[in-house]
């Protein structure tokens, strides 16, 4: 059997239906491989960056590990920002990259090349991989895959890479002789965390002596698969919660207990509940300064901290926790839901949410104006998308508008690009949600600027005839930092509004053959509902006016609680609870 053949066939067998790619002549044999294959296929993307893109938006949206490819040399090495954004986010990915010929790689470290495109792919991206190596030996390959597979899904999930020689692709392997990753001395099994009983008991103690607690949920819960736990821990306890970027779809925005995305640029009322919560239960968050604030010692400082995460490197590192446990989150979430239940418990809030649902009014996320308002526009779209929607946001002001504003129903998706930021993100991972499910409608939301970093990723749309609704929220400029301009450096806009241009996207739209809409009143937004809901692709060009800021946002040196735009010293004296904040 040809090697490749047998990767294909083992890819299958784990239930992967997609793999994302560009063609090149080190990775032609595994290509034609997945051709010849029944029961996969292989979308070619016109970047390998947005293939790799592609096949993390697979993977957040099947459960399962998304798989691409990519050509040796500049093929491998346009991964690696897409490989990036994998390993910050904790996502579950397979790099499978052609190389040249064993015979022709470099013999030793001082020869900077040999054969053509041959680059060291894997060197290169072992920081940003969980596991990478160069396959030499054929009959090692069902023991790389099996690691590979294992080491991406074990743990904090992440990328993997296996750099595959032309030879090596080639080979004429034996399968039954093959030996396994799970065959050798190096595996050890599994090991399932078990959860502590007095972890669990020290919790429960918490949280009936607290006044105000709230849980704080992160991008764990996603991987951990603990949504449906997360929910009936909410609907027991009746705690309030609050998202980071990468939790907000992790719960039904139609909740009760539901209290908004928290953190820099989060909801004024999210930041208040955390601020002046007596408990605070963080759930998979790696509580970066974009959610404490870069004064640390501010951040729920008279809370209670309770800190769940599988990693333990992220433990008790950047707040002080009152208790820190490493544990995967969905084995701890169920065993605490039984505990409760046996224990009969009865707790009442109900006075803490009064409190909260006063914040949540006095300060919206969204305003209403004559002009096209993004808040608002996020808001009223909400209504409008369809229940099994998935929604793809790309980086910028779009992101934060669309995180602040948007209202989810409990089977709709928000993919947010968190650690690494990548502008670009939106299109390419909408691609590849398409792929995982594909009877969902696929929405993108992204800006001016984000779209132009993948822009040849229409042809992908137009040629699979994919149905994505890609919403530009157009603003004529790099809004996010421009902002920052503004603030900091004397409103100099070299290279986001001087230097800056953008495209008519409605004359790029009829070149790729995408039907198109512009939108340039708030009265045209009533035009969305059918758009959003139907089986067409649409690029939909969101007209801004003037210049565009994302509100409120945390300035240098300020609690979390205490936003831009200020609000008097003594309407924020009013919210607390707990004393002012004082360095």
């Amino acid at each position: 059997m040809k090697l490749s053949d047998y990767i294909v066939e083992f890819l299958k067998g784990h239930g992967v239906t997609t793999i994302f790619g560009y063609q090149g002549g080190a990775i032609t044999h595994f290509v034609d491989s997945i051709y010849e294959a029944d029961g996969i296929k292989f979308i070619s993307n016109y970047h390998e960056q947005a293939s790799a893109f592609a096949a993390e938006g697979y993977a957040r949206v099947s459960g399962n590990i998304g798989v691409c490819t990519a050509t040796s040399g500049p093929g491998a090495t346009n991964l690696i920002t897409g490989i990036g954004s994998a390993f910050f986010d904790s996502i579950p990915c397979l790099y499978l990259t052609g190389q040249v010929n064993t015979y022709e790689y470099k013999r030793s470290k001082e020869i900077r090349q040999e054969g053509f495109q041959e680059t060291d792919i894997v060197s290169i991206i072992k920081p940003i991989t969980k596991y990478s190596v160069m396959v030499t030996k054929p009959e090692k390959i069902k023991y790389y895959l099996e690691k590979a597979f294992y080491i991406a899904k074990e743990g904090r999930p992440g990328p993997v890479l296996l750099d595959m020689p032309m030879d090596v692709q080639r080979a004429e392997i034996n399968q039954d002789e093959l030996i396994g990753f799970y065959e050798s001395e190096e595996y050890k099994s599994k090991i399932i965390e078990k959860v502590k009983v007095k972890d669990v008991n020290d919790l429960i103690n918490l949280i009936k002596n607290s006044k105000r607690p709230v849980i704080l949920v992160g991008g764990g819960i996603r991987l951990s698969k603990a949504e449906k736990k997360l929910e009936e821990f909410i609907d027991i306890t009746g705690i309030p919660v609050v998202c980071t970027l990468m939790g907000i779809d992790c719960v039904n925005h139609e909740h009760k207990c539901f209290v908004g995305y928290m953190g820099a640029y989060g909801n004024r009322y999210s930041n208040l509940a955390v601020a002046n919560c007596d408990l605070l239960i963080v759930l998979g968050s790696r509580l970066t300064t974009r959610q404490t604030s870069s004064i640390t010692d501010s951040f729920a400082r008279k809370a209670k901290i309770v800190h769940v995460d599988i990693d333990k490197s992220e433990l008790n590192i950047k707040v002080k926790e009152y208790l820190s446990i490493e544990c995967d989150l969905n084995l701890f979430i169920d065993k605490l839901n039984k505990n409760l239940v046996d224990s009969n418990l009865k707790f009442d809030f109900s006075s803490w949410i009064d409190k909260l649902k006063i914040y949540k009014k006095k300060y919206p996320s969204y305003e209403t104006y004559k002009d096209i308002n993004p808040n608002e526009f996020m808001n009223t779209i909400s209504e409008m998308l369809h229940p099994n929607s998935i929604i793809c946001l790309d980086i910028g002001q779009n992101q934060i508008w669309a995180s602040q504003s948007l209202k989810l129903s409990k089977d709709q998706r928000l993919l947010n690009a968190g650690g690494m930021g990548p502008m670009g993100f939106g299109v390419p991972s909408a691609i590849g949600a398409f792929y995982a499910r594909p009877n969902s409608k696929i929405v993108v939301i992204t800006g001016d600027g984000g779209i132009q970093m993948n822009i040849q990723e229409l042809q992908t749309i137009a040629r699979e005839k994919i149905p994505i609704k890609i919403i530009i929220m157009n603003n004529h400029s790099l809004g996010m930092i421009r902002h920052f301009q503004e603030m900091y450096f004397k409103a100099n806009y070299y290279g986001t509004i001087d230097g800056y241009s953008v495209p008519d996207f409605i004359k790029i739209s009829e070149a790729y053959g995408i039907k198109s809409l512009k939108i340039s009143e708030q009265n045209q937004i009533n035009e969305l509902k059918e758009k959003l809901n139907d089986d067409e692709s649409y690029i939909i060009d969101v007209e801004l006016k003037g210049m565009t800021y994302v509100i409120p946002k945390l300035g240098m040196g300020r609690p979390i609680e205490d936003q831009e735009p200020l609000i008097s010293r003594e309407e924020l004296k009013e919210n607390m609870i707990i004393d002012i904040y004082k360095p």
